[in-house]
């Protein structure tokens, strides 16, 4: 009998670890599904902001590209960033204007250009001592001949006459100001051998107001007693001793007792002839300061001082001066005039009421070699904010300083006072052999030292204080053709060449 056929069925041949296998494969392809489906619902998403956020950009109105006009003009909604930038100081040193002075202000006289920052330069001692940059208004200017100094040193003082200012030139040794003096308006006084001008430095002067009597009375004969021992020092080159002062004090009360205004010759005779009353002794205490004081009034000085004043000191004047180029030839005579002609022009300084002066020292060099004209001039450069003028030095180079009394004397001691009463120096081209001293002596850095040298006509180095401009001296035409100081060599005719 046959067996019956076994019906297999599918399903049952399915094990469990294919039924696994199979439904790990699903559950992947759900995951990837959902993944899918989620990166699609981001990527929409994302989309849709970025058409929101770009339909929101393009609605925005921005700037011109010119900027905004009328009241909103150059203004931005972003701040300004500029990014760091590192380089050397040689190159930085060009940027413009991170680097440029800002100058002195605008008020004041008009000098030139800063060769700098290119714009306009102007200088006033008065101003800038009211606004406290400057405590002292003295001025030292040098330079090498034809650099131009003189030119800048009349321009500054004839430019501040309109603002109210004098000028006083106490010794002109080549005349230069004199041309100048008649052109303001003002007066020069022209002493020396053949002329008719007699300046007598014994006279009382200007009396400034709100003097009693008795002070205007102790003031002259100080003034007079003091010019008396500054002129017998000079001439004899020493100091002197106290009998000699005795005798000039002597001297002068019995000349001022005789007569209301003593001459010179009346106070040299009772020097060298005292009365009979007096010690007997003081005619021979006396002998040498006498028989020098004569050279004033019977030697190579005889008709300048010895009789009186046949010319008037106006200080109401925009500009006085005294023209010494007829006694040239003398330093030492030079010096004698000088400290007769400021003993004349002092009292009109002591005057509170004065007003604002220039007070211009032309060929300092040759003043500062005696003690007594030096110790007159540190005398006013001292006391200049007190008398309100502003004193003005003007020599060739500044080892001329140097060459005044040796190292550790008064004399040096008060010249260098000089520099160190004024706060701006002016430079002009000086020579290579002085530009150690100059740097040494100014405190110049190495970049304004090396300036010196390759100075044109009319520029200088300005130091005021710590500050430091290069600056172009700039004239009008009718000012250079006043101020010229070329002329006479320039107009003189050549000599006939040989044939």
């Amino acid at each position: 009998m046959a067996k019956p056929s076994t019906i297999l069925h599918t399903s049952s041949l399915v094990t469990p670890a294919k039924q696994t296998r199979r439904n790990k494969k699903e559950r992947l392809r759900e995951t990837a599904a959902i993944h899918a489906a989620s990166t699609s619902r981001t990527r929409a998403e994302a989309k849709a902001r970025y058409e929101i956020d770009r339909a929101l950009t393009n609605a925005t109105s921005y700037l011109p590209r010119g900027g905004e006009r009328g009241p909103s003009a150059l203004r931005s909604y972003r701040r300004f960033r500029v990014p760091t930038h590192q380089d050397t100081s040689a190159s930085l040193a060009g940027a413009y204007p991170f680097l440029a002075e800002g100058g002195m202000g605008s008020a004041g006289v008009f000098v030139g250009q800063d060769l700098y920052s290119g714009g306009s330069f102007v200088y006033d001692p008065w101003d800038l001592y009211r606004q406290g940059i400057i405590t002292a208004p003295n001025i030292v200017l040098a330079g090498i001949v034809g650099a131009g100094k003189s030119s800048l040193a009349k321009s500054l003082y004839t430019r501040s006459i309109p603002f109210g200012r004098r000028v006083y030139v106490p010794g002109d040794p080549k005349g230069e100001h004199t041309a100048i003096a008649e052109a303001v308006g003002g007066k020069a006084i022209i002493l020396g051998h053949g002329m008719m001008n007699r300046l007598n430095p014994l006279d009382e002067g200007y009396r400034p107001s709100g003097l009693s009597d008795a002070q205007w009375s102790a003031q002259v004969t100080s003034r007079r007693r003091d010019l008396i021992g500054a002129l017998a020092e000079t001439i004899l080159d020493r100091a002197l001793s106290p009998l000699e002062h005795t005798a000039i004090d002597v001297a002068l009360t019995a000349a001022v007792a005789s007569t209301t205004v003593p001459v010179l010759p009346a106070v040299i005779d009772r020097i060298l002839n005292p009365d009979r009353g007096e010690d007997a002794r003081l005619a021979e205490d006396g002998r040498l300061l006498g028989h020098g004081l004569r050279r004033l009034v019977s030697g190579d000085l005889a008709g300048l001082f010895d009789g009186p004043s046949t010319v008037q000191f106006d200080p109401s004047l925009p500009m006085i001066s005294l023209d010494l180029s007829r006694v040239a030839e003398n330093s030492a005579l030079i010096s004698v005039l000088m400290t007769c002609s400021s003993a004349w022009m002092e009292s009109a300084l002591l005057d509170p009421a004065g007003g604002q002066r220039w007070v211009i020292y032309d060929e300092a060099w040759r003043l500062m070699q005696f003690p007594a004209l030096l110790r007159r001039m540190d005398a006013q450069w001292r006391l200049a904010r007190h008398l309100g003028i502003a004193n003005m030095l003007i020599f060739h180079k500044l080892t001329d300083l140097d060459n005044v009394g040796d190292k550790g004397t008064a004399m040096h001691a008060l010249a260098s006072s000089l520099l160190a009463n004024a706060e701006t120096r002016i430079i002009y081209r000086q020579e290579a052999d002085q530009l150690g001293t100059t740097a040494k002596t100014l405190g110049l850095t190495g970049t304004e030292r090396d300036l010196l040298p390759g100075l044109g006509v009319g520029q200088g180095l300005w130091r005021i204080k710590e500050r430091s401009f290069v600056v172009q001296h700039q004239l009008h035409p009718n000012e250079l053709a006043a101020f010229d100081t070329n002329s006479r060599f320039l107009s003189s005719a050549s000599p006939p060449l040989p044939e």
